[in-house]
């Protein structure tokens, strides 16, 4: 499935649920909240860039992974290297070793402290460790990565991913506001994160509408 697809699927189904609901305005929140996070989910672990393939089995849990490290790539252009210590991170990810990834690529930060990739990299293999929560480390990570990679929207497009997951919908829609007007013209992403965020300020709209706006911490 593209993020074009994903993301008309999802106005549709909100679209559908708010005729159904605009009776009991105070059930939007929940809908719309549900929404989010599948948007979130899929935003999060998607391949859009694949074709799609069979199920997998649930015991697969590496997958996860190596779809977060795959969207991490719709960020950067497909000639843009990626360091030794990122590649074999990468493969840790791919078979659900993120103690190893995360291990390497701090020896990637620390070798090259400029390497944007491999600090937005450590940022979201430090989330995904922590069970989807912001901790210092990969909060530090994520500045370091906004700082070293100007323009680039992947940064604060993951940032903003992990602060929904934490149900801060206004704070996600902030940072993917200012990544968006930070992203350079031509972008890898750029296109995904506006897209994005045209449809959480709908959801947050209808929230607000119902009564309820998302916490901040």
């Amino acid at each position: 499935m593209s993020w074009v697809a994903a993301i008309l699927l999802a106005g549709l189904g909100f679209l559908g649920g708010a005729m159904l609901l605009r009776r009991e305005r105070g059930l939007w929140t929940l809908f719309a909240a549900a929404l989010v996070f599948g948007l979130a989910g899929f935003a999060w672990q998607a391949s859009p860039a694949l074709p799609s393939a069979p199920g997998q089995s649930m015991k697969d849990t590496a997958s996860a992974d190596t779809q977060m490290m795959e969207a991490r790539r719709e960020f950067f252009a497909a000639t843009d290297p990626r360091s030794r210590y990122v590649l074999t991170a990468d493969a840790f990810a791919r078979r659900g070793r993120l103690d190893d990834a995360a291990g390497m690529l701090h020896n990637a930060v620390q070798e090259n402290p400029n390497d944007g990739e491999a600090w937005l990299a450590l940022a979201t293999v430090l989330v995904e460790h922590a069970g989807g929560r912001l901790a210092p480390p990969s909060l530090y990570a994520f500045e370091r990565a906004q700082a070293l990679l100007p323009g680039n929207p992947g940064p604060a497009y993951f940032l903003g991913i992990a602060a929904l997951r934490e149900g801060r919908f206004e704070d996600a829609r902030e940072i993917w506001a200012q990544g968006a007007a930070q992203a350079k013209p031509g972008a890898p992403g750029r296109d995904l994160l506006a897209m994005r965020l045209a449809q959480l300020d709908e959801i947050i709209a209808a929230m607000s509408a119902g009564g309820t706006r998302g916490t901040r911490p």
